[in-house]
């Protein structure tokens, strides 16, 4: 653990004692467990605590609330992410222009939401401060930075929001259960939005 560098959304607080290490990672794969078998929409601190075996404590001193078990949850796929748009091959990664970096980038956050989408509904539907803290900031700052690159005249910031928001758990599940959408249809509207605000 105390080798391993934090990606700056969502890594846990180090060093760790292995103790508490231990209780963590058996509070995570309980709670991975409970949600594979039942959903996510039911998951309760107080049963991860009761089947994890610790303190109802150790759970909230550790997680804060359900919103905090959860970005724990998301945490190594969202990890992996980040990795492969800052460093990893292009065009979600550096060496693409900033255009095709920005529909790859959007494409490939569709895949990651919809990989873990009901861990994505349960952040949402914890109001604002969830749905635009942890991996979010990171997303938009991202996004920006490469709107900026493609059309250094417009608002960039307000622009990532733009694009930002089509691409959120509520609206692709409404979009694939209610509509009928495929994944691939999503991302090719959203691919259209991209090229209208990019260029």
């Amino acid at each position: 653990m105390r080798g391993r560098r934090s990606l700056p959304v969502i890594g846990q607080p180090q060093p760790e004692r292995a103790d508490a290490a231990r209780n963590r990672q058996k509070i995570i794969e309980v709670a991975a467990k409970m949600i594979a078998e039942s959903g996510a929409e039911g998951l309760s601190l107080d049963e991860v605590a009761r089947v994890a075996g610790v303190g109802v404590g150790t759970v909230y001193r550790r997680f804060g609330d359900r919103a905090g078990l959860v970005l724990a949850l998301i945490d190594e796929r969202e990890r992996q992410f980040q990795s492969a748009f800052f460093a990893g091959p292009p065009p979600l990664g550096p060496g693409a222009p900033a255009g095709e970096r920005i529909v790859a980038f959007l494409h490939a956050l569709i895949d990651r939401i919809v990989a873990q989408q009901e861990l994505f509904l349960v952040l949402e539907k914890g109001g604002k401060t969830n749905r635009f803290s942890g991996p979010y900031r990171v997303h938009h700052i991202h996004l920006a930075t490469l709107i900026a690159q493609a059309c250094p005249e417009v608002d960039a910031r307000y622009l990532a929001d733009a694009l930002l928001a089509p691409v959120n758990a509520c609206l692709i599940a409404f979009q694939r259960e209610e509509r009928g959408m495929t994944v691939e249809e999503i991302k090719s509207g959203l691919t259209t939005l991209a090229e209208a605000v990019a260029g």
